[in-house]
């Protein structure tokens, strides 16, 4: 019985293959599918319905059903048996339709004939594409058998769809990879890019989804196969003596690789006409739609470990996407999934811009862009199964939007944009070694922060006065292994030489929460960002602040060090890390090492019960930092990493405003050294406000200190103070609209 199931499979992928081969194209392409669909499984109905958007399915082509009702016939995603089975992706097969639970009648179509229905998910690695449906008179529920043919002949409708080659008339049947698309997501790094598509892990297209030779499409299965564990032994073999994560990771790999399961399944499709690659990708895409459902994260991961040797098999059987570095295009955008920042710092400035599909704001990639200063948009649904190699790609780090292929009108809408934006820094270039300093004479201190080498060029071709924040922990989340001092100790005298005498601040490792070390035993904590991070870590492990603190002091050789400990809640944890650097300072002594010349030791303000400190904390430390960032979502009890609140509320709200007016008077009282650090002090009308109140020094990103000196040499802070307190007297939750008022009037 399941050979002559099998046979028919194969007779009915060969006569897809035939019409696949044919000049036919379009509608007419589609409409002879759905016939012979019918005519081989003995159907009297036989649709094809696809999506025209992400929420609603269209029909396409039928045979059986009322031809009047194609392309007009349109339902919501979950309405109807045949949006069920598009919104869960799983098969509807019964015998009573009229009767089943989510059925709904479509007069247009004439399918109240038909009493049983078996509707088939038409998808493509998690991606939607439509649904197959085939109804009969008869009461009758398909056998498994049935459902499965119709799930092969599903897939090679997907790779069809996937292809274009149904392009023709309808809306929902304009071509794949071929139309413009617009795709938005969250800015993580300001900037306009224009380029073409550079895909970290290239996708994978099926060209030849049926076979002629089952027994050849065997051999090649096999052959793959077996590269493939030969591949993981390797890497087995390489990680005996590294990280145990890392082992546990690929001795999965080596279980799935060596499967009898999954080889059983993938033979199984190839009997019935599929050709190797398709019957991985088939596997591929249940594992993908099994993965969206489970919510448990141990079986999440091994889906994902069977998705990843999938796409390995994959590009052994094709031969694609096992390009290199010397392949990138001149004016790379690079796509991908998630990345980590060591593949992104391979890389480097090599790239135009990033769009990756998950990450987020506060991400190590976010981290690492910021550095190198390339334009960074996230949470970009759908850009790894859009983009192809190759593609015309614009991206707006400005609002976070993505112009994949885009029409001439974008692209020259796009290019003036970006020709302003150079005309701007040209403006800015002469200003450049000009102090900030407003029209009633107040001087503002403009520096930047960094995190890599790469950065500190910027200090001169910006015009920053020096580095407010170096970012230590970089170096210790790009390594598999936690660094030695040494190599700490190189690397900062490289940053100090770089300066050239400028004041370097150098933040202590800041890990936790979004930034895990790979190396490191994760916490599995429900609110990391109010969990075990930062100074935190440092205190609880002693060792690693006081490597961290050698290194810097070594490192600085007898010129002056700055200090600053991050994400400080209480007075008592600036007091054990100050105790920790006199430790280590003793012990240098000791150990006959040049002492720093001044050695400053300061703290970043982040919590909101720190600006409530004892006077005598605001007396002992000797510079303070506002990490805006930080201490905004938790004023407003918003996290940044989340888009629905993040945005709600404003940088120039006016209670946030009175807090950090309440820091500058507190650290007035007490001649305590102040800067506001974060993505704020970036913004010039924010930076303008918070100069208004009294912040006396700014850090941020070397590419906003011209635009922010540019606004503060046009405006006098003691007028802009007064429009700031008259909105607040007037009882304005925000105080940007009267600012921006006054600025109009400039």
């Amino acid at each position: 019985m399941v050979e002559s199931t099998e046979s028919e499979s194969r007779k009915l992928l060969g006569r897809l293959r035939e019409v696949m081969a044919g000049e036919s194209a379009g509608q007419e392409r589609l409409d002879e599918i759905t016939h012979l669909i019918a005519d081989s499984m003995g159907t009297e109905v036989c649709s094809v319905y696809l999506f025209r958007d992400d929420e609603t399915l269209e029909l396409c082509a039928t045979e059986g059903l009322n031809v009047e009702s194609v392309h007009q016939t349109r339902m919501r995603l979950g309405e109807g048996l045949v949006g069920r089975v598009a919104k869960f992706g799983k098969v509807v097969n019964t015998p009573d339709a009229p009767s089943a639970k989510g059925f709904r009648y479509m007069p247009e179509t004439g399918e109240e004939r038909f009493s049983s229905f078996l509707g088939i998910p038409i998808q493509r690695l998690g991606e939607k594409l439509g649904v197959l449906v085939v109804q009969s008179r008869e009461a009758r529920e398909y056998s498994a058998d049935a459902v499965y043919a119709l799930e092969v002949v599903a897939m090679v409708i997907a790779e069809m769809t996937e292809l274009g080659a149904f392009v023709g008339e309808g809306a929902a049947l304009s071509p794949l990879h071929q139309q413009p698309v617009l795709l938005p997501g969250t800015v993580a790094q300001e900037g306009a890019a224009e380029g073409h598509v550079w895909l970290h892990e290239p996708r994978v297209v099926v060209t030849n989804p049926i076979a002629d030779d089952p027994h050849r499409e065997l051999e090649r299965l096999n052959e793959a196969v077996e590269q493939l564990r030969v591949g993981v032994d390797k890497m087995l073999e390489m990680s005996q003596n590294g990280d145990k994560e890392q082992l546990k990771v690929l001795e999965a790999y080596r279980m799935f690789a060596n499967s009898k399961g999954w080889m059983k399944r993938m033979e199984e499709d190839i009997a019935r006409g599929l050709s190797a690659e398709a019957a991985v990708e088939k596997e591929q895409s249940q594992a993908r739609a099994r993965m969206g459902q489970v919510q448990d994260a141990y079986l999440r991961e091994r889906l994902a470990d069977l998705d990843d040797l999938s796409n390995r098999l994959l590009r052994i059987l094709t031969g694609q996407g096992s390009h290199n570095a010397a392949d990138l295009p001149a004016d790379p955008i690079l796509i991908a999934r998630n990345i980590g920042p060591g593949d992104l710092l391979e890389y480097g400035r090599s790239l135009r811009g990033i769009v990756l599909e998950e990450g987020s704001v506060g991400s190590h990639a976010a981290i690492v862009a910021r550095a190198l200063a390339i334009p960074l948009v996230v949470n970009s649904a759908r850009i790894t199964t859009e983009a192809l190699n190759g593609d015309h790609i614009m991206v707006d780090g400005e609002q976070g939007v993505v112009h994949l292929r885009p029409d001439d009108s974008v692209v020259s809408a796009f290019r003036d944009k970006i020709a302003m934006q150079a005309k701007a820094q040209e403006r800015y270039t002469s200003i450049r070694e000009k102090p900030a300093e407003t029209l009633d004479g107040k001087r503002v201190n403009l520096v930047m922060n960094a995190g890599l080498m790469a950065d500190l060029p910027s200090l001169n071709s910006s015009g920053a006065e020096g580095v407010g924040l170096f970012r230590t922990e970089l170096q210790f989340l790009v390594r598999n292994q936690m660094p030695k001092r040494s190599e700490l100790v190189a690397l900062y005298e490289r940053v100090l030489d770089a300066a050239e005498g400028k004041r370097v601040v150098f933040r202590t490792l800041d890990i936790g929460s979004d930034k895990v070390l790979p190396y490191m035993k994760p916490t599995d904590e429900p609110n990391p960002a109010l969990g075990w991070r930062a100074i935190r870590v440092g205190l609880d492990k002693p060792g690693i602040m006081r490597m961290q603190l050698q290194a810097l002091m070594r490192a600085a050789n007898g010129r002056p060090l700055t200090v600053m400990f991050p994400f400080v809640a209480q007075f008592e944890e600036y007091r054990a890390a100050r105790a920790e650097v006199e430790k280590t300072l003793e012990r240098e002594r000791i150990l006959g090492h040049p002492l720093p010349e001044t050695l400053e030791v300061g703290a970043m303000l982040e919590t909101p019960s720190l600006a409530f400190a004892p006077r005598k904390f605001f007396e002992e430390v000797e510079f303070l930092s506002i990490g805006g960032n930080d201490l905004k979502q938790f004023f407003f009890a918003a996290d940044r990493e989340n888009e629905r609140v993040r945005k709600r509320y404003d940088t120039l709200n006016v209670s946030f405003l009175s807090l950090i007016e309440q820091i500058v008077e507190r650290c007035a009282e007490t001649d305590t050294p102040l800067s506001f650090c974060g993505e704020d002090a970036g913004r010039p009308i924010e930076a303008l406000c918070l100069a208004a109140i009294g912040v006396g020094t700014l850090s941020m990103r070397p590419a906003s200190i011209g635009p922010v000196k540019s606004l503060l040499m046009r405006t006098n802070l003691d007028d802009l103070r007064k429009v700031i307190f008259d909105a607040r007297h007037r009882g304005e939750q925000s105080v940007r609209p009267a600012v921006m008022r006054y600025l109009r009037d400039l």
